[in-house]
């Protein structure tokens, strides 16, 4: 990352409504075999905005073999892009580390009807 790239503390500040949004984007978007969108799931293993308001997301799925795979990293980039503010977003697929049940927030859990303790 080179030093233009690193965000100060005032773009951090005016970026996180657009953070918010692209928070809310990615939880439009579900999972298709668990009731649950991607970003309660845990799929979504990193989330970035640069200045430029280009979207970087690093995912992955609940099984390494999905295959509604392209569909949903198209839903994923359409919604993100669709976001008002975002330029553009690129999406990296990632397997490591493998994703678990403990990576569900607590929404996830209770809408799974899981203790969310557990």
């Amino acid at each position: 990352m080179a030093q233009n790239d690193v965000l100060t503390p005032q773009d951090v500040k005016e970026l996180a409504p657009l953070y918010e949004d692209v928070v809310l984007a990615l939880k439009q978007v579900y999972d298709p075999e668990i009731p649950v969108n991607i970003y309660d799931l845990g799929l979504v293993y990193e989330l970035h905005i640069d200045k430029e308001h280009a979207v970087f997301i690093k995912m992955t799925f609940t099984a390494p073999n999905c295959p509604m795979a392209d569909e949903v990293l198209a839903e994923v980039k359409r919604m993100v892009e669709d976001t008002p503010g975002v330029k553009s977003c690129s999406i990296e697929l990632v397997f490591d580390p493998v994703w678990d049940q403990s990576m569900l927030s607590d929404e996830a859990r209770v809408a799974l009807g899981w203790d969310p303790e557990f």
